[in-house]
This record gives structure tokens, C-alpha cells and sequence, in this order.
């Protein structure tokens, strides 16, 4: 594991679940966090947590479905002062199981779109040329296996063009020391 002691991390998602633990992990070694929630105020319980491990840490908040806060977000990161060498976009939201997936809303793609593959993309294309700059960065993007399960359709098809997008951008860092994953937790 690269030594995360000193650097920045920007973990959406970092209220509950996967992100709060994330959090708690990287505190534990060291690592500086910017913690991503809905509103700062939903990561007060996080951002208390990693400070007694003795770093430093910021709590932002933006709702991912509205791309104009994704933007306000990047900036007010961005005046923070600090270098993101490290960004986990965990935050994500299945809009809906619909059993009767004939009748599915659009609604459920444009909401899935904008959370899931939308607002991840935009956060890669604001620190990934940094991180190149750098010469140092690590992003992963938080994906889905579902597959073949049309109740689940805007969800499914929002993970699965933010595979494509993870995908391509890794290949505009091949030989160099910033890497962009994917990650399927599972249920």
C-alpha cells in the first residue's frame, strides 16, 4: 500500500457505510480527508472521528444530483489551499427497483446519470490533470456488477458508463504514477 501519511483525500459518500469507514481507515494512517456528504453538517459525526486520529480535515457538502453544487463543491476544495493526491467517488444512489421496468420513468436515468456517472466524472476531470501535474495520484470509482437485471435499469446503465469513463481516463495515465480503479463492493 503507497504510504497515504501527510497527504489529501477527498472520499465522497463519507457520512455512513463504506465512505465514513474509508475515512476512519485512512485517518488511522495518517491520511489528511476532505469528507463529502449531502450538506458539511451530515459529516460532523466523520469529521470529529478522523481529527482525534491527529489529522487534518475538512467536511464539504454538496447534493450530486444538482452539477452546479458539484462545482461549487470543486472550488471551495480548491480554495482550501491543499494538493488531492487521492479521491474516492463512493457516493452513489439506486434510484428505484421497479417490477414493472416497462414503466420506468425517465427520471430514473437522468437522477442515476447525474449522481453516479456525472458528478464522478467531473470530479476525475478536475483533479486528474493536477494529479498528472504532480506526478502522483490515486482515484477510485465505486461501481456495480448488476447486470441483466432490467428492474434496476437507470442505476445499472449509470454504473456501467461510469466503467467506460474509468476506463478510458486510465489510459491517459499509462506510465505514470497516477492510477484511476474501479471498485464493486457488492451488497
Amino acid at each position: 500500500m503507497v504510504d497515504v501519511k501527510g497527504r489529501w483525500a477527498l472520499i465522497t459518500g463519507a457520512s455512513r457505510g463504506i465512505g465514513y469507514l474509508t475515512a476512519l481507515f485512512m485517518a488511522e494512517k495518517g491520511c489528511n480527508l476532505i469528507l463529502h456528504g449531502r450538506t458539511a453538517e451530515h459529516c460532523a459525526k466523520a469529521l470529529e472521528e478522523v481529527k482525534a486520529f491527529g489529522v487534518e480535515a475538512y467536511a464539504v457538502g454538496a447534493e450530486l444530483s444538482d452539477l452546479d453544487a458539484v462545482e461549487k463543491m470543486l472550488q471551495e476544495i480548491d480554495a482550501l489551499g491543499v494538493r488531492v493526491d487521492i479521491v474516492l467517488n463512493n457516493a452513489g444512489l439506486q434510484i428505484a427497483y421497479r417490477n414493472e421496468y416497462f414503466k420506468t420513468p425517465v427520471s430514473d436515468y437522468t437522477e442515476s446519470f447525474k449522481i453516479n456517472t456525472i458528478a464522478p466524472a467531473m470530479i476525475c476531470y478536475h483533479f486528474m490533470p493536477k494529479m498528472k501535474e504532480y506526478g502522483f495520484g490515486r482515484i477510485l470509482n465505486t461501481t456495480s456488477g448488476i447486470k441483466l437485471d432490467p428492474q434496476q435499469a437507470g442505476y445499472s446503465a449509470s454504473k456501467a458508463a461510469l466503467d467506460k469513463i474509468t476506463i478510458d481516463l486510465g489510459h491517459t495515465v499509462e506510465g505514470t504514477d497516477v492510477m484511476i480503479n474501479l471498485t464493486d463492493p457488492g451488497w
